[in-house]
């Protein structure tokens, strides 16, 4: 019999982190997690085979997936001790999708699932917390109704900002107990008077709801146009992953992040990564609040005054740094992990190696060397030669004039200029006009992913260095700068207002993703240096390579230019005399890495 249902927690599982194309990249690595001892909330994964047959057998599932799931969902249970919809101690669970390579927010999550009118008293007298039960309650509905039932996010986003400003407050953090819960209600109005029925109370029909959901999100809009961008088949599918939740909005000494085990702009060996109290995991993801550096040095070096995690959170941040070392060294590659901090105690939710810059790549392939934790052919491997036009981004030229508008977070390195544009639509068609546009947003979503690769740069007024628009533009190579909170944008309006300075749809901006800076019109640029680790890693290449290089010049200059990178012959032609510029250097060193690759 076929087995489609495996479970992890309680320092076992039954998959291992080499199962990605069964599992996904997420359960994988939650199994292996857990295998590893660390401290991970049981759960279990349906696999992307069930995906497959889900999507070629009209949205049904195999016959007796429903009674594999019910044994696992009874294995969390008695691991976190509670069950689903039990009137004293209700479980809740998160519903995750993780196909086997990385889809940053591509497709759909609901948390808090288990809630209604019942279980949400019991939550509340079970912990003594009813702010924070209500919090969740409303963060249920509101996301189920998204994702499972189809309302628009809009609405919901409405309710909750009119309940704020009638509070006289800017954050969800401000709102009481009585605020959470009359929002709570309504959204159930707002869900009854949209679809003309209640919202579903029956908590195995709100699970299998968002199993639904999330398996049908693997042919969303989003979904198709990431797998396009990426070259990602259609029919790998998604897993599913039921788990746990744990509370990272249970006061103040509750936390949710997200962490790298190196920079991934710059490659640097420093925990880098991002925190919120009292939130969940959302929050940071899609840039709602912005976070708060995790390690002490990156906030000092960013000026900012707010406590990191190390200084707020030092016992939970010291479990972190060594977990995250335990991770890279396990895994031999820089991770990108997930956690939530539950009233002091840590949990991992993801591990998975991270997306990074092709300057980052190139000097995380040359230290681990340096460390021992890889090997040369190894470093080879895990650089994509096409990757390597990022080194091509350009800086703006130090000696320009220029006009500051707005600083925020260098959320991914490069430079560029372009007409603003509010809408990933809008930014799309001028592009395909042969036009330059930076993205403006207040943060981005999975269904701005077109918009964004279309884009020259991004600029988000919300938002961290691990926010949706940070992930993806350094995945893409596109310059983006997240988190520039005195950008006011009126989307309706086509305007977007920073201090006194009025800008329209349309006008030039340019935007630096190495400084956080952004300033209006155009401003001069140059052509960026290959670095040091570039020739380290390329020398390795050109050891192990077939491909003979000869090249054409006739000056001394460029036949010097030539040799330095790896001509092995020069002959003299006039009509390529510009053949050692930039694009060029970098279009011969991608041959010779895609040659050295083909023998690994």
């Amino acid at each position: 019999m076929t087995k489609w249902v495996y479970a992890f927690g309680g320092g076992k599982a039954d998959g291992r982190a080499e199962m990605k194309n069964l599992l996904g990249g997420k359960g994988a690595n939650l199994a292996e997690m857990s295998n590893l001892g660390l401290p991970v909330p049981p759960g279990f994964t349906i696999t992307t085979e069930v995906c497959t047959h889900f999507t070629t057998h009209n949205e049904t599932y195999p016959t007796d997936l429903k009674d594999s799931v019910a044994t696992a969902l009874a294995q969390i249970g008695a691991i976190a001790g509670g069950k689903l919809g039990d009137p004293e101690r209700p479980l809740l669970v998160s519903v995750r999708s993780g196909s086997r390579v990385s889809m940053p927010g591509m497709m759909d999550t609901v948390l808090n699932l288990g809630l209604n009118a019942t279980t949400v008293e019991a939550l509340a007298k079970l912990t003594g917390d009813r702010r924070s039960a209500y919090d969740s309650y409303r963060r249920f509905v509101h996301m189920y109704a998204n994702v499972v039932l189809g309302l628009d996010h809009a609405e919901f986003e409405e309710i909750l900002e009119a309940q704020k400003e009638a509070k006289g407050v800017e954050l969800d953090t401000e709102l009481e107990e009585d605020d959470l819960k009359r929002i709570a209600e309504l959204y159930l109005e707002q869900v009854r008077k949209e679809l003309g029925k209640p919202f579903p109370h029956d908590v195995d029909a709100q699970l299998w709801g968002a199993i639904g959901a999330v398996f049908g999100s693997w042919q969303s809009a989003r979904a198709r146009t990431y797998r396009r961008i990426n070259n990602i088949p259609e029919d790998w599918g998604t897993a599913v992953n039921v788990q746990a939740m744990v509370f990272g909005n249970r006061g103040d000494t509750s936390a949710t992040g997200v962490a790298f085990t190196r920079d991934p702009a710059t490659g640097e060996r420093v925990l880098f990564g991002e925190y919120l109290v009292n939130a969940q995991g959302e929050d940071v993801v899609a840039g709602i609040r912005t976070p708060q550096p995790i390690a002490k040095t990156v906030r000092e070096r960013s000026g900012n005054r707010k406590p990191s995690m190390e200084e707020a959170m030092p016992q939970a941040f010291s479990e972190l740094k060594h977990i995250a070392a335990t991770l890279e060294a396990h895994y031999r590659d820089m991770q990108d992990v997930e956690f939530t901090v539950q009233e002091g105690r840590l949990f991992m939710l993801q591990t998975r190696s991270g997306k990074r810059t092709a300057e980052a790549a190139l000097k995380i392939a040359v230290d681990m060397v340096g460390e021992g934790l890889i090997d040369k052919n190894v470093a080879i491997s895990r650089i994509d030669p096409l990757s390597l036009e990022q080194l091509l981004h350009p800086t703006l030229d130090p000696n320009a004039p220029r006009e500051l508008l707005a600083t925020g977070l260098a959320a991914s390195p490069g430079a560029a200029t372009g007409e603003i544009s509010f809408s990933a639509d809008e930014a799309e068609k001028l592009a395909a006009d042969g036009r330059q546009v930076i993205l403006v947003r207040m943060e981005t979503s999975p269904e701005d992913i077109h918009g964004m690769h279309a884009a020259r740069g991004i600029l988000t007024a919300r938002g961290g260095m691990t926010s949706h628009a940070a992930v993806v533009a350094r995945g893409m190579g596109r310059p983006c700068v997240s988190g520039a909170a005195t950008v006011k944008i009126d989307v309706a309006k086509g305007t977007m207002m920073v201090g006194s300075a009025a800008l329209e749809r349309g006008d030039i901006i340019t935007i630096d993703g190495a400084t956080g800076q952004v300033f209006r019109g155009r401003v001069p640029m140059r052509q960026a240096v290959l670095t040091g680790d570039f020739g380290v890693l390329m020398g390795w290449a050109d050891s192990i390579r077939r491909l003979k290089v000869r090249a054409n010049a006739d000056t001394p200059d460029d036949a010097a230019t030539a040799r330095r990178f790896g001509a092995e012959g020069v002959g003299l032609c006039r009509t390529e005399h510009m053949f050692f510029d930039a694009e060029r250097i970098v279009a011969v060193r991608q041959m010779i890495l895609a040659d050295a690759l083909e023998d690994r």
